[in-house]
């Protein structure tokens, strides 16, 4: 399924290499993207492959992330969509259709591969660690939810050089997503305002932001 447009957070290829002779508790890229990473903007282009290879879908866009639970991925082709993180609600707007959906985060994130993307450090805490490999010049970490009722069976988090650079996420329609992210840069500020949302006037509103639901 399509990590943001069918609602869940995102291979080319099935990777059956030996895994490295690692740690199984962790692993020293996990640990470092986790705990040092603060802020990452960049390009992606996201492929969705269906059980038998073939490539159903590809769409590109942006992203923001800013630590611990703010994020913003925005969809450029071949629609437009955004789907916006606040710190206490997730927005999705659909511009096509002129709707936004909005969810709590801690609902919506709960053991998903965004959580790793924009959680706390406390987000590996929802995964178990499952080997690390080479290939190419890309170092691979595989996890897998301890909770897969969010539809995702693995992720897979790809590493060029320190940075990370590719993810692939398995579902359990047998479907795969595969991200590859360009221009990546960490670290440096993002303007806050990137992360609030105002659904427009004429828009359709599905769903009830977590503020409305505990005001008393």
């Amino acid at each position: 399924m399509n990590l943001l447009r069918a609602g869940g957070l995102l291979s080319l290829l099935v990777f059956q290499p030996a895994l490295a002779d690692i740690t199984p508790e962790t692993h020293p890229l996990l640990d470092e993207f986790v705990s040092d990473m603060q802020t990452l903007q960049g390009r992606f282009e996201q492929s969705l492959v269906d059980a038998d290879g073939r490539v159903m879908e590809v769409t590109r866009g942006t992203l923001q992330i800013n630590r611990p639970d703010r994020f913003r991925w925005t969809y450029s082709d071949p629609y437009e969509q955004h789907l916006i993180a606040d710190g206490a609600n997730i927005w999705s707007y659909d511009v096509d259709l002129a709707q936004v959906t909005v969810k709590p985060q801690l609902e919506a994130l709960a053991n998903t591969p965004a959580l790793l993307l924009g959680g706390a450090d406390d987000a590996l805490d929802q995964f178990d660690y499952e080997g690390g490999f080479s290939r190419d010049t890309v170092e691979w970490v595989q996890l897998a939810p301890k909770n897969t009722e969010s539809g995702f069976l693995r992720v897979e988090l790809g590493f060029v050089d320190g940075t990370i650079s590719q993810m692939v996420f398995y579902d359990h329609l047998d479907q795969t997503t595969l991200v590859n992210l360009f221009d990546v840069s960490v670290n440096r500020p993002i303007d806050p305002a990137r992360f609030e949302f105002v659904p427009p006037d004429d828009v359709d509103v599905v769903g009830t932001p977590a503020a409305e639901e505990t005001a008393p």
